[in-house]
This record gives structure tokens, C-alpha cells and sequence, in this order.
């Protein structure tokens, strides 16, 4: 065996350890961050993003429902406070249910 061998050896793994190590230390880091953030498909995302429009679209909606709502009821509250004349809004009995009642 040659007295050459052993630096040889020594200089060409010095320097496969120093060229390697960089990278498969950024391939080991790209594995972690990969697997702390799961990937979401570009489906599922375009799918989530249609859902939040319609669920504002929807709340929009109802808002104009309950101002609708607010609305008719003061419209209600106020024409109930004007006074009607006694027995207005009360429908007659018929001669049956007179009968019945008493």
C-alpha cells in the first residue's frame, strides 16, 4: 500500500463532507418546515374562498331582512298607539257562537 493513499483519502472525504453537509442540512430543514405547514390544494382553497363570499353574501342578506324587520315593526308600534274607536278591529259574533259562549 502506498504511503499516498491515506492523505488522498483523507483530503477527498474532508472535502465530500464539506460540500455535503450544507445541503443536506437545507434538505433536512426543508423537511421540517415542510411537515410544521401542512399544504392545502389549490382546489380546497379556491372552494373556501367561494364559501366565505356566499357566507358574506348571505350575511348581508339577513342584515337587510332584520332592517326590513326593525322597519315593519315601528311602522306596527306607531299605528297601534293611534287610538281606535271601541270595538274596531273586533269581528261580530255570529248568532251560533253567541249561543255557544254563554
Amino acid at each position: 500500500m502506498s504511503p499516498f493513499v491515506i492523505p488522498i483519502v483523507a483530503i477527498v472525504s474532508g472535502t465530500t463532507m464539506a460540500l455535503l453537509f450544507p445541503l443536506v442540512r437545507a434538505y433536512a430543514r426543508k423537511v421540517e418546515l415542510e411537515g410544521a405547514q401542512p399544504r392545502v390544494p389549490r382546489e380546497v382553497t379556491d372552494r373556501l374562498q367561494r364559501m366565505e363570499q356566499a357566507i358574506d353574501a348571505i350575511a348581508v342578506e339577513v342584515e337587510r331582512i332584520a332592517e326590513g324587520q326593525r322597519f315593519t315593526t315601528r311602522l306596527l308600534s306607531e299605528r297601534g298607539a293611534v287610538a281606535l274607536p271601541p270595538g274596531a278591529g273586533v269581528a261580530p259574533l255570529a248568532a251560533e257562537e253567541v249561543t255557544h259562549a254563554r
